[in-house]
């Protein structure tokens, strides 16, 4: 009788335990493809309207990280070598990035952004802040508090991420 108790508490303790888990997955694909979303309507930019979402995000990459060897930044964009290679050839013929060989080891590449791509970067990142701005201003008090409070959590959660820089 008693094994039989301790069984099923066993089992509701364990089926509490999946349906809380089943709970934070579901949370867990709300966020994510709530932030998808916010991203994707984000990108769109007059200043950046030439150039390809991927070329936006190396550029932003080298403006922040670099100079940045070639090797670093596909880890970081997770992007293969070949493609890494168009984009940067891209980005070096619009004037946004130079490539150089790397004084360290002079078979290996380096790129750093140009006044311009920083300029570029600037403007992209001035509108796109604009137009999250003005969409949070228009939400309710309490919603953009709780925003604001999540923003800890949420650059806690970036930084463990797999690409993270630390």
């Amino acid at each position: 009788m008693e094994c039989d108790v301790a069984t099923a508490g066993t089992r509701a303790r364990a089926t509490a335990d999946e349906q809380r888990r089943g709970a934070e997955d579901e949370l867990g694909d709300r966020l994510r493809a709530v932030l998808g979303r916010l991203s994707r309507r984000l990108r769109p930019t007059v200043a950046g309207s030439a150039l390809t979402p991927s070329q936006i995000s190396v550029l932003f990459t080298i403006v922040r990280h670099g100079p940045i060897g070639l090797s670093d930044l596909a880890e970081v964009e997770r992007l293969n070598a070949t493609m890494l290679s168009r984009i940067t050839a891209q980005l070096c013929d619009g004037g946004l990035i130079v490539r150089s060989a790397d004084p360290e080891d002079r078979r290996s590449a380096i790129v750093a952004a140009t006044a311009a791509g920083r300029r570029m970067r600037e403007r992209i990142h001035r509108e796109r802040t604009r137009a999250l701005s003005a969409h949070i201003d228009e939400l309710p008090a309490r919603e953009r508090e709780a925003l604001w409070r999540a923003l800890p959590a949420l650059e806690r959660l970036a930084e463990t991420l797999p690409g993270a820089r630390r």
